[in-house]
């Protein structure tokens, strides 16, 4: 799990249960924040903070100009679930906390399973976090752990987006800040 002051993660649980989407692809899970591009530094922060979760864009279409931050897999389940399990609650946002139980219930067999492979690979590397995200967000110039392989039938992710005043084809997205 990613180390967040109390102030920042205050500030991350905010930013989703106001701004952030909680969902799924309809084989894992992921939260989604979408705003525009003058909150730019939030999602470098993001970035730095959870460098196994992805940031695309800016996007420039219809009038409107933005990016899109994505958690999912491992580093959902290992840097953000065990910080929104615990902070999202009723109580502070009855709304929020329903969206991400409905998505807990909804990828409870996929989530299980990374719990479990998480788990499994800490019993084998105990001082080296599962995701890498502990070590990389102490260390901002850390480069980005490298992606598993996905099998040649399972649905993917789109490539992550390049820097572009206009909106890439479909099909050609890529990580903000990286060149074709």
């Amino acid at each position: 799990m990613v180390e967040l002051s109390d102030f920042d993660r205050g500030f991350l649980i905010g930013l989703l249960a106001g701004e952030g989407s909680f969902g799924g692809d309809g084989r894992q899970p992921q939260v989604v924040l979408r705003m525009h591009v003058r909150h730019e530094a939030v999602f470098r922060w993001l970035e730095r903070t959870f460098p196994n979760c992805r940031l695309y864009g800016p996007y420039h279409h219809s009038g409107r100009s933005y990016y899109q931050w994505m958690a999912r897999g491992r580093a959902l389940v290992a840097d953000l679930l065990p910080l929104l399990e615990a902070e999202l609650v009723p109580e502070r946002d009855g709304h929020s906390a329903e969206r991400l139980r409905l998505m807990l219930e909804r990828y409870a067999p996929f989530i299980e399973r990374e719990r479990a492979r998480i788990g499994a690979l800490r019993e084998a590397a105990p001082h080296r976090p599962a995701t890498g995200a502990g070590v990389a967000a102490r260390h901002a110039d850390a480069p980005h752990a490298p992606e598993p392989p996905r099998r040649a039938d399972a649905p993917h992710a789109p490539e992550p987006a390049r820097r572009a005043e206009a909106a890439p084809p479909a099909g050609a997205m890529r990580r903000a800040g990286e060149t074709p």
